[in-house]
C-alpha cells in the first residue's frame, strides 16, 4: 500500500494521540467524513490502525505491522540509513544482516561493495545480493515466515553460532526510552541475540518511528551495539545511554545538512 500524504499524517496523529476520530480528521483536513472513513479503512486493511467506533487507534503493541505496510513507513529515511550503514562496511569483510525492512535497505546499498561475505536469515536480502559476483551470500536454515521471508527458529540460531563476523546489521521493531530493543516474535529475537553475540561490531539501524512504538519481546539493550544509525533522535535518554556506553550515534538528517 502506498500512503498518501494525508494518510501518513493520520498515522502520525494516531501515534501522538493514541486514537483519531472521523469528525475531527474531516475538519482538520477539510474533507468529507466519507473520505476520512475510506482513509481509515485503507489504513486498517494495511494493519497500521485498528477501527473503533467513530475512528481508529494504533495496532495493539503485541502485533507487528504487515510487511508491505512496513516497507512504506519512513521509506526515504530507511534508504538514507541504509546508505549510511553501508558506508561503514569496508570491502573484504564479513557481516550478518538480520530480518527487517531497514536492514534490507542496507543490503540494497551494499551492491557496489567487493569481496563481502554476507550471512543472513533474510530471504529478501539473499535474493538481492546473490546476483552480485563480488558478494558471497550464506543463508541460514530454519523456519521461513510467510509474512516477510524471515528465517527464524533454533536451526537459524545454531547456524549463526558457527560464525564470528566483522560486522552485524540488526534492526528493532521498537526502542524504549530506557534503551531496550524490542520485537514481536521471540523466535526472531533469539536469532538477533545470536547475531549480536557473534559479531565484532554491531550496527543498529532503526528510523525514528521506532521510538514511538512498543513490542513485547526484549532483544537486548542499545548499550550492546557499537553504532546506532537513525534519521534523527529526539530522545534525551537514548542520547545519554549512547554517550555513557560509547555507542556512536549517527543521524542521517544531520549528516545531510
Amino acid at each position: 500500500m502506498f500512503l498518501t500524504e494525508r494518510q501518513t499524517k493520520i498515522v502520525e496523529l494516531a501515534k501522538s494521540q493514541g486514537r483519531v476520530l472521523v469528525d475531527d480528521l474531516a475538519t482538520q483536513f477539510s474533507v468529507t467524513p466519507q473520505t476520512i472513513r475510506k482513509d481509515l479503512n485503507d489504513l486498517c486493511d494495511a494493519e497500521l490502525l485498528t477501527r473503533i467506533h467513530g475512528g481508529a487507534t494504533l495496532v495493539r503493541s503485541n502485533e507487528n505491522v504487515r510487511y508491505d505496510a512496513r516497507r512504506q513507513i519512513a521509506a526515504t529515511e530507511k534508504q538514507a540509513i541504509g546508505i549510511a550503514a553501508a558506508g561503514l562496511i569496508p570491502d573484504n569483510s564479513s557481516l550478518f544482516i538480520n530480518i527487517g525492512t531497514t536492514t534490507e535497505a542496507v543490503g540494497e546499498a551494499l551492491v557496489n561493495h567487493r569481496e563481502l561475505m554476507v550471512i543472513t536469515n533474510n530471504i529478501n536480502v539473499a535474493n538481492r545480493l546473490r546476483l552480485l559476483d563480488e558478494i558471497e551470500v550464506v543463508i541460514t536454515g530454519g523456519v521461513v515466515r510467510q509474512s516477510d521471508g524471515g528465517i527464524v527458529g533454533e536451526a537459524a540460531v545454531d547456524f549463526i553460532r558457527q560464525f564470528k563476523v566483522d560486522y552485524a546489521i540488526i534492526g528493532a521493531s521498537a526502542i524504549d526510552p530506557d534503551g531496550a530493543l524490542l520485537d514481536y516474535d521471540f523466535r526472531e529475537v533469539k536469532v538477533a541475540q545470536a547475531i549480536i553475540a557473534n559479531a565484532r561490531h554491531v550496527i543498529l539501524v532503526a528510523d525514528s518511528t521506532k521510538f514511538e512504538r512498543t513490542a513485547p519481546v526484549r532483544i537486548g539493550q542499545i548499550s550492546q551495539v557499537q553504532t546506532f544509525i537513525t534519521d534523527h533522535c529526539d530522545s534525551p535518554s537514548i542520547r545519554e545511554i549512547c554517550q555513557q556506553n560509547g555507542v556512536a550515534l549517527l543521524e542521517t538528517t544531520k549528516e545531510n545538512h
